[in-house]
C-alpha cells in the first residue's frame, strides 16, 4: 500500500516586493500578497472615479494569442477620460494582467471590473477557480483567514466565523492578491479562505479581479 502523501501546512505570504507574487507557485502557499503603494495619479483617478457617484461593472475575457500579447482594454473606462489619470490607470490594468498571463501562462483571462457599495460575498469562502488575483484600487481590500482559524466544513456559516476582529487579516487598497482557489492542481481542499468587506457607510469600492481560465 502507498504511503499517504503528507500536505505541507498552508501559508500566507506578504511582503512590499513584487517578487512574492511568484510565491504563490509553491505547493504551501494559497496566498501571496504585493503590499505596493499605489502611485498618486493612480490613487486620485480611482478616488475620483468613485466620486462621479455612477456604478461601473464590466467582466469580460480576455483571449491573447500569448501570454506578452497586449490586453485589449477598450471600453474599460473610456467614458472617463476627462479624469487625471485616467491613461495611467487603464496602463496599471494592463501591466497586472500581463504579469498575471506571464506567471501562469494564461491565454484566456476573466477580467472584471466593478464599483462596489456592499459587500459581494460577506461570508468567508473559498474560490472555485485555480488562482484569482484581487486588488482594490480604491476602499477597503479584502479579508482573509490563515489556515486554521476556521474550520472548512463550517465555510458560509456565521456562527463559526471568528469574533476576534485580530484573528481576520486585512489587505489595504493598492495591495495586489494571488490567492489559489479550489481548482488549482494539488490544493483542492486548500483553497484561500477570505471573503469581502462591507464598506463604511457611504464609502464606496473599486475593485479588480483576474481568473485564469486557460
Amino acid at each position: 500500500m502507498l504511503a499517504p502523501v503528507l500536505r505541507q501546512p498552508l501559508q500566507q505570504v506578504r511582503s512590499e516586493q513584487i517578487e512574492v507574487l511568484s510565491e504563490v507557485l509553491r505547493e504551501e502557499i494559497n496566498l501571496a500578497v504585493w503590499q505596493r503603494q499605489l502611485p498618486t495619479q493612480i490613487s486620485d483617478f480611482a478616488s475620483a472615479l468613485l466620486a462621479e457617484g455612477s456604478s461601473l461593472g464590466h467582466s469580460i475575457v480576455l483571449e491573447l494569442a500569448n501570454p506578452e500579447s497586449t490586453p485589449n482594454l477598450s471600453g474599460l473606462v473610456d467614458g472617463y477620460s476627462d479624469l487625471p489619470g485616467q491613461a495611467a490607470f487603464v496602463q496599471d490594468v494592463s501591466w497586472l494582467v500581463s504579469a498575471f498571463a506571464c506567471l501562469f501562462d494564461a491565454k484566456r483571462i476573466g477580467l472584471r471590473l466593478r464599483i462596489l457599495d456592499k459587500a459581494m460575498c460577506p461570508r468567508f469562502h473559498v474560490d472555485h477557480v485555480p488562482v484569482r488575483l484581487i486588488t482594490s484600487y480604491a476602499g477597503v481590500g479584502s479579508e482573509w483567514l490563515e489556515e486554521g482559524v476556521m474550520a472548512r466544513r463550517r465555510l458560509g456559516d456565521p456562527v463559526a466565523e471568528p469574533s476576534d476582529a485580530t484573528l481576520i487579516q486585512r489587505a489595504t487598497s493598492g495591495h495586489v492578491l494571488l490567492a489559489k482557489g479550489e481548482k488549482w492542481i494539488g490544493n483542492e481542499g486548500g483553497g484561500l479562505i477570505h471573503r469581502s468587506p462591507q464598506p463604511p457607510a457611504g464609502e464606496r469600492r473599486l475593485l479588480l479581479t483576474l481568473d485564469w481560465l486557460a
